[in-house]
């Protein structure tokens, strides 16, 4: 009986491939010895219990609508986070498109980042590899140049408490200009911090946002694409590989 409950728990709070690891355990249990299990066990708990934590915060964030009459839209905040994850994307906020079907960078930004960072559509919604975490979790509406800025207020409730759960991270990717504001503190300009990227360190990488709308900057920021990219792309080869 015990077996059939801690299966049923297991199969409640993790992903498939965690799922085949405790399987693994039970079968010890069944068919090695009771010694073994008993150590793995409050391992196993613990973990269970982590996840329990960060799968009732994401709950949380989802039903939040504390900004609820600030937004155009029914409130749909969008997240994706793993305590696996190894990157963190700090966007802005989730456009239209992203709204609409529910999936963050949804939209011409989305692939575009995608084919800067060299990676496929799989490994990008693979929450064990990214956490894409914006500085605002909904759609704030549409301004006069783009959508308007992310609503403050979501940073400051959620964020720390998100990145708490993120004990595996290689590298931040900060991307636009107010995940920037937040991440760094200085009075830089987007292209001042792009263009210093050789001597931001290795946790931390700024990027330029990569909406159509920045086009005429790429065109007048060559070294981004011809310089700096392969960098990218040969750091997210080293630490998805």
């Amino acid at each position: 009986m015990f077996d059939e409950q801690f299966e049923w728990v297991v199969r409640q709070e993790t992903k498939s491939n965690d799922f085949v690891f405790f399987v693994w355990l039970l079968n010890a249990n069944r068919q090695c010895n009771q010694a073994f299990f008993r150590l793995s066990y409050p391992l196993c708990f613990n973990w269970l219990c982590f996840m329990e934590n960060i799968n009732q915060l994401v709950n949380q964030l989802k039903a939040c609508r504390e900004c609820a009459e600030l937004l155009p839209k029914e409130a749909r905040p969008i997240v994706q986070i793993s305590p696996k994850a190894r990157i963190v994307i700090a966007g802005q906020a989730p456009g239209a498109a992203a709204n609409k079907s529910g999936i963050a960078f949804d939209d011409a930004s989305g692939a575009r980042l995608r084919e800067w960072l060299g990676v496929t559509k799989a490994q990008f919604y693979d929450e064990n590899l990214f956490a894409i975490l914006p500085m605002a979790f909904c759609y704030p509406g549409k301004g006069k140049s783009g959508d308007l800025p992310p609503i403050k207020v979501c940073a400051d409730k959620w964020r720390e408490k998100l990145l708490a759960q993120l004990t595996n991270v290689e590298l931040t990717l900060v991307i636009g200009q107010y995940a920037q504001d937040y991440y760094f503190n200085n009075k830089q300009t987007v292209t001042e911090r792009v263009s210093n990227w050789a001597s931001s360190g290795d946790s931390m990488l700024a990027l330029p946002h990569p909406s159509p709308r920045n086009n005429i900057w790429l065109k007048r920021h060559p070294w981004f694409e011809l310089a700096l990219l392969p960098q990218v792309q040969q750091r997210m080869a080293r630490i998805l590989g």
